[in-house]
């Protein structure tokens, strides 16, 4: 039975680490639902007060990294709202109208095409902001990845 709830607290984790790459999976929540799920399965006494405000502090900083890394991206490279909005929908989007590839193409292509149709802006400067905004994605994959491990480094320090 211990390696049927091992193998439920590790797939959460997994399920974690693959919201990287399809963003409309909550990585976070599922992260919790590992910690959760030990504490159900085995015991809530290994997490103390000290492990619980650094995996929020953690959980703060994923959100403020997320949204960080894909503004950064697109205002450095001169984008607007627009622009921001088209990424994050070409984020969601892209991963189902091509899969796999499209994670990478769909903020892309929305940064352009929300650019392109509110603000008018010229195509070059457009696709600059594009891959501003696909700077900003890998930047916020990494980021949060780093994140991500470090939390569950943490879980098994206290486990």
């Amino acid at each position: 039975m211990e390696l049927l709830f091992w193998s439920l607290i590790i797939l959460s984790f997994t399920i974690a680490f693959v919201g990287l790459i399809y963003p409309i999976i909550p990585s976070v929540l599922f992260i919790l639902l590992g910690f959760i799920l030990h504490g159900l399965f085995f015991t809530f006494g290994d997490f103390t007060w000290f492990f619980w405000t650094v995996q929020i502090l953690f959980i703060v900083l994923l959100f403020g990294a997320d949204y960080a890394a894909n503004l950064f991206g697109v205002k450095r490279f001169g984008g607007s709202k627009a622009g921001i909005w088209g990424s994050t929908i070409g984020l969601l989007v892209g991963p189902f109208i091509i899969p796999v590839i499209g994670i990478l193409i769909g903020p892309l292509a929305g940064a352009v095409i929300g650019e392109l149709v509110v603000n008018r802006t010229p195509f070059k400067k457009a696709l600059k902001i594009g891959f501003g905004s696909l700077i900003g994605f890998i930047t916020s994959v990494i980021t949060k990845g780093t994140i991500q491990a470090v939390m569950i480094v943490i879980f098994f320090l206290y486990v």
